[in-house]
């Protein structure tokens, strides 16, 4: 069966390695339900989605990206792997490019934040765009703060609804390091006692 395998590869600086991921979708559904006009189209939507967020608004509080590469590539591969997109395929590939291209935009400290947090934040822009699935958690969800993904995500709305800004601040702190102490310099309180207060706030729903 042929299928299309959709590589992203985020080139980023060189103190940054480069991040990849794939996702492996029949081609006649690529083709037909996607395809390479609108994939162009939506990635440069998402770009200025993404800075709106950050609040990215010139050159030198982005990172300087010069190029991000879809990389599609034709080969023989087994019919299980397109088991997960039998749904809306436009609407999960778009989902997915939100998580993926805020990997090009954000701060890492230079890869010292925790990289559940570097996650959550991908999985806050799929939030904010309302591109998230109904399998997404729920606020008040998850362990710890920095878990990761949906779960991080749905902390950083929290902080987010307590400080307008927050997490475009937050991750202006990080374009050269990275400390907890962040979070008592923008909120006033350790993440710790954040987290805590945001695990009481939605007790009753996620218990």
């Amino acid at each position: 069966m042929k299928i299309y395998s959709l590589f992203f590869l985020l080139l980023q600086t060189l103190t940054n390695p480069p991040s990849i991921s794939a996702v492996q979708i029949p081609r006649v559904r690529f083709e037909r339900e996607i395809g390479v006009p609108y994939t162009l189209q939506i990635m440069k939507t998402i770009n200025y989605f993404i800075w709106d967020i950050f609040k990215q608004y010139n050159d030198t509080d982005r990172n300087p990206v010069e190029t991000v590469h879809v990389n599609i590539r034709e080969y023989d591969g087994a019919e299980a792997i397109t088991s997960g997109y039998q749904g809306n395929l436009k609407w999960e590939f778009t989902s997915l490019l939100h998580h993926e291209l805020t990997h090009v935009f954000q701060w890492t400290g230079e890869w010292k934040a925790p990289i559940g947090l570097i996650e959550g934040m991908a999985d806050y822009m799929i939030l904010k765009s309302n591109y998230y699935p109904p399998a997404f958690a729920k606020p008040g969800m998850g362990d710890k703060w920095d878990q990761g993904y949906d779960f991080t995500a749905r902390f950083l709305e929290y902080c987010e609804d307590l400080r307008s800004g927050f997490v475009a601040e937050l991750n202006r702190k990080m374009k050269k390091d990275y400390s907890d102490e962040f979070f008592v310099e923008l909120m006033g309180k350790p993440v710790g006692q954040l987290w805590s207060e945001y695990k009481a706030k939605y007790w009753n729903i996620s218990n």
